[in-house]
């Protein structure tokens, strides 16, 4: 059975510095001696969450998505985290896969933190990311997706399409099977929410019966903000196999496809699951 070895970085972030963001997160990664296939970087990791794109945001082909092809070449990885992105006008909170072999998807955060004027500043992408490696099939949302649960919810068709005279959607699997074995959550939450943080994490776990890891951020931000990391990683039954309080910290830890596999069999709740499509269907890369 497959198995994904996955390494978190949890990181305080230079306020509105990418060059030495992109650095620093260079540095911490070649400090690490382990095996590393998939490397998460926290939400906005160039800048920190600023609400100031003019200033910040980059081209897609700037110098964050050249850094990142750049060091998953060399080290052999998957490297994943967001970034702001300006792209005909419009500014968006993206998160990009970067595969070693130069191979790109992308993700544009849906759900904008009005509370903090995101959605003042950035546009909201309107389409999931669901990648896979080796057998995994892993589902990518930013932050404030988390609270919305219909977004991470897998979408496990009761029927064939077929039946409905329908054309397999992008991404189609089989009746009764899930959609995803991993959801990864990149993000800057602060500490004063942070019960939240925990709670809809291992919620996210249990209801898709899938792994979960969330990538946040420890330190003070340019705002005064204080974030006390809290970065996690989630077994499908919900129970934690790694959680880090207020300190950086990388972790690395390998998953195996064989104890999902056994726990959707043992407990097969997501075959009474309620059967839904959401309209904007989801991008494989």
């Amino acid at each position: 059975m497959s198995s994904l070895t996955i390494t978190t970085i949890q990181s305080a972030l230079h306020w509105e510095d990418p060059e030495t963001n992109r650095r620093m997160f260079e540095e911490k990664m070649d400090a690490v001696a382990e095996k590393m296939e998939l490397v998460i970087l926290p939400e906005a990791f160039t800048t920190g969450f600023s609400m100031n794109p003019v200033k910040l945001a980059e081209p897609m082909n700037g110098p964050t998505l050249d850094w990142m092809k750049r060091v998953a070449a060399r080290k052999k990885i998957i490297l994943t985290g967001s970034v702001f992105i300006e792209e005909g006008g419009q500014y968006f909170n993206r998160l990009l896969w970067v595969l070693p072999n130069g191979q790109v998807g992308q993700y544009d955060k849906r759900h904008l933190f009005a509370y903090a004027g995101e959605d003042k500043q950035f546009s909201a992408g309107h389409r999931r990311l669901v990648a896979s490696v080796k057998g995994w099939r892993i589902f990518l949302q930013i932050c404030y997706d988390l609270r919305f649960p219909v977004w991470s919810r897998q979408q496990v068709p009761s029927h064939p399409p077929g039946a409905t005279g329908r054309v397999p959607p992008v991404g189609y699997h089989p009746p009764g099977q899930a959609e995803y074995d991993l959801l990864i959550t990149v993000a800057n939450w602060p500490e004063r929410r942070n019960q939240a943080w925990k709670t809809l994490l291992a919620a996210r776990a249990i209801e898709n019966q899938a792994y979960v890891v969330g990538v946040n951020r420890v330190g003070e931000d340019g705002n005064g903000i204080y974030h006390s990391g809290d970065s996690m990683i989630l077994d499908p039954l919900g129970s934690h196999l790694y959680l880090k309080e207020h300190q950086e910290d990388i972790f690395t830890i390998t998953l195996e496809k064989e104890n999902l596999d056994k726990i959707r069999q043992q407990l097969p709740f997501l075959g009474d699951a309620d059967a839904f499509t959401i309209l904007n269907e989801p991008t494989d890369v």
